[in-house]
């Protein structure tokens, strides 16, 4: 075996790690606007027929699109790959939705904020160089 062929497994491995963890990261969006959706109103319901499936499929996958039905507005949000359901709910859930999101979006920047500090903050110094 040369050292080219010996690496190409290695260079498999890490790109399905890789692709794995970018799995992991998009379900776990999925579930945190789902779980922002249900506690906002929205309702939940199931894709538990093939003929409700396939439907579900059709729709914009993971995005929260306006529909309007006569006069009514009605958010969809479909998710076909993970819980396989559809969230609908109206100009209220859609706000509160809203609301939601930004304040997570804060705890988010406040929380990197307060790791970067925490980091800055060490006393790497005391350790003499590092080489790098």
């Amino acid at each position: 075996m040369t050292l080219e062929t010996g690496r190409m497994p290695a260079l498999a491995l890490l790109g399905a790690l890789g692709l794995a963890g970018c799995a992991m990261m998009e379900r776990q969006e999925a579930t945190d606007v789902e779980q922002m959706l249900s506690a906002a109103g929205f309702q939940m319901k199931y894709a538990n027929t093939p003929e409700k499936l396939a439907h579900l499929q059709t729709l914009t996958q993971m995005k929260l699109v306006p529909h309007t039905d006569g006069d009514r507005t009605r958010f969809v949000y479909a998710d076909a790959k993970y819980c396989k359901c559809v969230f609908a709910g109206d100009q209220d859930a859609y706000q509160r939705y809203q609301q939601l999101a930004l304040q997570k979006s804060i705890a988010d920047e406040q929380r990197q904020a307060a790791m970067m500090n925490e980091d800055a903050a060490m006393n790497w110094g005391m350790w003499g160089p590092w080489g790098w």
